[in-house]
């Protein structure tokens, strides 16, 4: 099962999946398991990140799976802690042995620096430095805000970056980054498209859920392959990892897409202390 991305994406030459296997938190004998079943199932997509603490687990299940390495789109993520000159590389490499990979897929930027402590152009710099290296094949970005996406672009062009990843589901819809993601010409990849769950017990999306005979997840699923963005689910039970992958053939119209345009209610989930000024 290949869902590719319908995203523009000649200019990296990468083919990653629109439906990916999330594994934030994550970890140890579950992490491997999900991420092994996940490839079993036919997930080609797999992301990880440094701050995660899961990079060797992800390593040891890819190794284990039997799929061969060139089949699997793997992402993950520098923290803020690496994002200067002089750690990127470095702090890279570690990812890799820990991943048991020579290159990953994309590498994205986890979130801007704090107060702008490290120069988005340093960090622009060393990860296309990295990828000259072949220590990875894109790069992109995450959680980045309209005026962070714009300064990227003037500073590398959009055709250097992959994606940004951020979060979207029914509750948060981020309008104001997919406006601007578009005009640029930037992809966007949907972390969190279940909001925790949350999607599952929403009246509205259990209504055109039932209409369509699927479940919740798939309509928040299919809500926004449809939109055109990439979607990482986290899920752990093969049951549900193998539901998710049905979520590509599910088509909404345009009454139901209407009706879960009316659930944005600015509920953002991952909003840490050292997050940027949201738009």
């Amino acid at each position: 099962m290949n869902h590719t991305s319908t995203a523009p994406r000649a200019d990296v030459g990468i083919p990653m999946t629109a439906l990916g296997l999330g594994t934030f938190r994550l970890q140890g004998r579950t992490v491997i398991d999900a991420v092994r079943s996940g490839l079993r199932l036919g997930y080609r997509h797999i992301d990880t990140a440094q701050i995660y603490g899961n990079e060797a687990e992800v390593g040891q299940a890819i190794a284990e799976s039997g799929v061969p390495r060139e089949q699997i789109f793997v992402t993950t993520k520098i923290w803020i802690e690496s994002l200067s000159a002089d750690r990127l590389i470095p702090s890279l490499r570690e990812s890799l042995r820990k991943l048991r990979m020579d290159a990953v897929d994309l590498t994205l930027i986890h979130w801007p620096s704090p107060g702008n402590a490290v120069a988005l152009k340093e960090t622009l710099d060393a990860l296309i430095e990295a990828r000259q290296l072949g220590l990875t094949r894109a790069i992109g970005l995450s959680n980045f805000t309209v005026a962070q996406m714009r300064e990227a672009v003037a500073l590398v062009g959009a055709g250097e970056l992959a994606t940004n990843q951020v979060e979207i589901h029914p509750f948060l819809q981020n309008r104001a980054v997919v406006e601007a993601a578009r005009s640029l010409g930037l992809h966007l990849t949907a972390y969190m498209p279940l909001a925790y769950g949350k999607v599952m017990t929403e009246p509205v999306m259990l209504d055109i859920a039932a209409k369509h005979g699927t479940s919740a997840a798939n309509v928040s699923l299919a809500w926004l392959l449809q939109q055109g963005f990439s979607v990482i689910p986290s899920s752990t039970r093969p049951a549900n990892q193998a539901a998710n992958l049905d979520a590509p053939r599910l088509r909404l119209d345009d009454a139901d897409m209407a009706r879960i345009a009316t659930l944005d209610r600015g509920e953002r989930l991952a909003n840490p202390d050292f997050a940027p000024a949201w738009d």
